[in-house]
């Protein structure tokens, strides 16, 4: 189906010696021998436990049997596709986290995935650190503690469930990115947040592509829910620092 694009060798190495306390237990669901390989051996260094099924029907059988700690997913599976896959196991438990894998490239299957309730989406080839590093941020966010779902301030609603947010009553168009942005700032309010914790936290993995990337996504924010998007009162700049979210 796809080879991973960097050694693995680039992966942080746990001295066999230790005892390792496992860090979870990972259900990949992926037919190609040598991906299924290569991703038990980046996860089980990581310190996790790794369960490898090849179809997609296996694969929810062994998520009924014992729901993992994450799934990490290829698309082009026999017996049951992966989008099959991921909104069987998204309707039974809509916390699991699941990261798809896929050679497709086509947005529109990046869309379809979330709104079929996958958390991530990494197209092969791929980095192990990468991955990981998604992985990871997907396990940090189903073990925090509930967030409030709506919020409002200064003309602007929002629910983060139903993913919708008005300006004055009028509906606001963010992308979906944009929107990630917004929730992790929102519902970390007060608080500065660097550049690399927002690139880990909204697009799962740190330094990546650019801190650039989060500067032009903040101006967007402003544009679009900041009365004067010129001296922003909400989403404000801390020089050397970051940015952090004010009601």
């Amino acid at each position: 189906m796809g080879n991973l694009a960097a050694p693995l060798g680039s992966t942080r190495v746990v001295n066999p010696g230790n005892s390792v306390k496992p860090a979870g237990r990972i259900l990949v669901v992926e037919d190609d021998p040598a991906v299924q390989k290569a991703l038990r051996r980046l996860f089980e260094t990581e310190g996790f436990a790794v369960e490898v099924q090849a179809d997609g029907r296996a694969a929810v059988e062994s998520f009924q049997a014992t729901p993992p700690s994450a799934i990490v997913l290829d698309l082009r599976l026999p017996k049951l596709s992966g989008r099959d896959v991921c909104r069987e196991i998204k309707a039974a438990a809509p916390a699991m986290p699941i990261i798809v894998l896929s050679a497709a490239s086509d947005v529109s299957d990046k869309v379809l995935l979330l709104e079929l309730g996958a958390d991530d989406y990494v197209t092969k080839p791929f980095s192990p650190r990468e991955l990981l590093a998604r992985v990871r941020a997907a396990l940090r966010h189903t073990t925090r503690a509930p967030e409030a779902q709506v919020v409002s301030f200064d003309g602007i609603s929002a629910d983060f469930k139903k993913m919708e947010i008005k300006r004055d009553g009028k509906p606001v168009v963010l992308t979906a990115q944009e929107f990630k942005t917004f929730q992790f700032l929102v519902q970390n309010a007060e608080r500065v947040i660097s550049r690399d914790e927002l690139l880990n936290e909204v697009w799962g993995y740190q330094n990546y592509p650019s801190t650039r990337t989060v500067d032009n996504h903040i101006l967007k924010l402003r544009q679009k829910l900041e009365k004067d998007p010129s001296s922003p009162v909400h989403f404000r700049t801390v020089h050397g620092m970051g940015y952090k979210f004010v009601r």
